[in-house]
């Protein structure tokens, strides 16, 4: 019987999963290198101008209490923000307050364990999980829920070969703005939302000199609008992806191109768990940055400053690829060709800033738990190299494909598995699931168990039948 779960992780996925423990009566350790858990560097580290890229209606933490972020915003001072993009600080606030509550409610039942994980062991009693200190943490079942990885390098690139100041390649761990003068250049490496939040950064850091930013397809995340309102899909949507495309296509024509996205919350997970490997990776090879874009999207406010900036034109985005990048006393020379010419350009920046999102390929991973974890077989990467290969019950796969009932793999890190799993929709249902499968009692203490498979977007593990409306 599962009665001590350790997470590896204290940002919203591995604190989620915490609380639906506590609430059922198991005991959590969670092990986290952040001074508080709860936030991690989305909601801990982020700035006033970075808000939530979803309205705070679709933000509770629980998948069968949609308006709870909602309540909770007005109990602190915030009302009528229903449709609001609220600051990420502020739904951090939200996330400890949770946590704060769960432990007072519950005494005795969460440790917070302020180290690094750094090796586990699996055993025929449970795990053995070793820490940076060199101590270790015994339980019977071990979740990684880490979150997002650091950017990987680009390919071809040493980082160790540039100044410290002049390539940043993690940029949540540096001040991007740090020593640049009002006539440097900032080259932004990749046009998504990494990319957004590091503009905004560096504007409200004091940076005014001429930012550029850069990426094969130059594609930039659309912004919110109100929609009106339209009949949903009365049946599931075509797997095929050309037929499926047609579908958007015509629907975008009839309801508005972001209402025919958002429809297509409730079946995401079962066309991606239906698909074939040829399938998925047509998908990912042709259709991914487009959905991306269309898909996540940023606050109309966030979008008008990001456009003031391109009007003015002291940020620039353009399609290309980096062909080469070279020090050169204190600046970084970057040799890139546009997409559709041929001859390539040259040009030079103070600083460049890898923002071309999360490293997922477990096999690249610096983070010493999972590259120790890889090595030894006990855990592997998906077949598209998104993250960790989990089943449907986020249990992860070791290298000879058995699954394992003491290692789970829980947020970003199981996108092979159910591919729209980054959003907290997605993941507040994964982490009450896979808590529900750890009690073996299956049943809350307090009589308050959030239906492990409702949820406003869409569920794990769903198919036609299980979505009512298309029985």
């Amino acid at each position: 019987m599962t009665r001590h779960v350790a997470i590896i992780g204290g940002g919203f996925f591995g604190t989620m999963l915490a609380i639906h423990l506590m609430h059922r009566g198991l005991q959590a350790t969670i092990i986290k290198r952040r001074p508080a858990a709860g936030v991690g560097l989305a909601y801990g580290d982020a700035d006033p101008v970075h808000l939530l890229n979803v309205p705070a209606a679709n933000m509770s933490a629980f998948p069968d209490r949609p308006d709870h972020f909602v309540r909770w915003l007005e109990a602190n001072g915030r009302a009528d923000s229903a449709e609001a993009f609220i600051p990420r600080r502020v739904f951090g606030d939200y996330i400890r307050d949770l946590l704060a509550e769960a432990k007072a409610r519950f005494p005795g039942r969460l440790a917070i364990v302020r180290d690094r994980a750094v090796d586990l062991q699996i055993g025929c009693a449970g795990v053995s999980l070793t820490r940076a200190s060199g101590s270790a943490i015994e339980a019977d079942v071990a979740v990684l829920a880490v979150g997002n990885l650091p950017p990987g390098a680009p390919a071809g690139l040493d980082p160790a070969a540039f100044e410290k100041d002049s390539y940043i390649g993690d940029p949540w761990q540096h001040d991007p703005a740090a020593g640049l003068l009002p006539d440097d250049r900032v080259l932004i490496l990749g046009t998504g939302l990494s990319m957004i939040d590091m503009v905004l950064r560096l504007r409200l850091e004091g940076f005014t000199g001429q930012i550029t930013a850069l990426s094969r397809r130059g594609l930039m995340p659309h912004c919110h609008a109100s929609q009106s309102p339209y009949q949903p899909l009365d049946h599931f949507p075509p797997a095929e992806l050309s037929l499926l495309v047609k579908r958007v296509r015509a629907r975008s024509a009839a309801i508005g191109w972001r209402n025919a996205v958002d429809e297509l919350r409730l079946f995401t997970q079962a066309l991606w768990s239906g698909a074939d490997p040829v399938r998925r990776a047509r998908f990912m090879r042709h259709l991914r940055p487009w959905w991306d874009i269309h898909r996540h999207r940023i606050a109309p406010r966030v979008a008008d400053e990001i456009d003031g900036l391109l009007k003015e034109r002291s940020l620039t985005i353009f399609a290309a690829r980096v062909a080469t990048l070279s020090q050169h006393g204190d600046m970084i020379e970057v040799v890139f060709q546009r997409r559709g010419r041929r001859a390539p350009e040259t040009a030079r920046f103070r600083r460049v800033i890898n923002c071309m999102g999360p490293l997922s390929d477990v096999r690249r991973a610096d983070e010493p738990i999972l590259r120790r974890l890889a090595d030894r077989g006990l855990i592997r990467a998906d077949g598209l190299g998104l993250g960790i290969d989990v089943d449907r019950h986020s249990r992860t796969f070791d290298c000879h494909g058995g699954s394992s009932d003491s290692l789970f793999a829980i947020g970003p890190m199981s996108r092979g598995a159910f591919w729209e799993i980054i959003a907290v929709p997605d993941i507040r249902v994964q982490a009450a699931q896979v808590a529900q499968r750890l009690d073996l009692n299956d049943g809350y203490t307090d009589g308050r168990a959030p239906d492990a498979g409702s949820t406003i977007g869409g569920g794990l593990n769903r198919s036609a039948d299980d979505i009512p409306h298309l029985r």
